[in-house]
């Protein structure tokens, strides 16, 4: 194997291994130690790819965050619409964090930095925000009931992720998420949209855009 390749082994071991022990027992309760065990590696061959045990947990939270990215632009390009998208986003993101301990990894880890430093631009915010603009622009296309609130959706919908993910995570290791986060979707898109909507589209990820 060339030496490149080995070196990008390498340090996807160690983040598969680190995630594993994150998603296990968080942050603060994972050693180093573990982590070397786990992979099967030594100290030196960590320190050549990472600093710290937090240089890792950065590696996972930004790797989260750039598939977040990729999904978002997925279903932009498939061009279906605002709400359809966003059942789409929230199905595939469940569906990829019960199938994926690196992406669930950084997902923890980057919501327990944000309660545990306050002033830490929120995430979560962030969610909010990016899906409220699908469900106003859902509602300037006439795909929304009267009197509906795009922010109270976005709020209610976020919210109803976060507790599903933490319940989930607590009870099945995440393995019923995607079961849980298709329970909210059914329950809140027919309840906020128009009766003439319809789920449109593929909802599947294996969807080329």
């Amino acid at each position: 194997m060339p030496q490149q390749d080995r070196a990008y082994a390498t340090r996807e071991a160690i983040l598969h291994a680190a995630a594993e022990e994150f998603d296990r027992l968080g942050y603060e309760r994972t050693s180093l130690t573990a982590v070397l065990a786990r992979a099967g590696l030594t100290k030196g061959a960590f320190y050549f790819h990472f600093p710290s045990k937090e240089a890792v947990a950065d590696a996972l939270i930004e790797r989260q965050g750039e598939l977040w990215a990729q999904v978002r632009e997925s279903w932009r390009l498939r061009g279906v619409d605002p709400l359809s998208a966003l059942h789409g986003m929230f199905a595939e993101a469940a569906d990829r964090m019960a199938s994926d301990v690196v992406l669930r990894a950084g997902v923890r880890l980057n919501a327990d930095r944000e309660v545990g430093y306050p002033g830490v631009p929120s995430t979560h915010v962030m969610w909010e925000k990016l899906v409220a603009a699908y469900v106003i622009e859902a509602a300037g296309r006439g795909d929304l009931r009267a009197g509906v609130d795009p922010e109270a959706v976005a709020r209610t919908l976020c919210s109803a992720a976060l507790g599903s993910r933490l319940i989930s995570s607590a009870t099945t290791a995440c393995t019923d998420f995607p079961q849980r986060i298709r329970e909210v979707l059914g329950h809140v898109l027919p309840g906020v949209a128009s009766p003439e909507w319809k789920l449109s589209g593929s909802q599947t990820a294996a969807e080329p855009p």
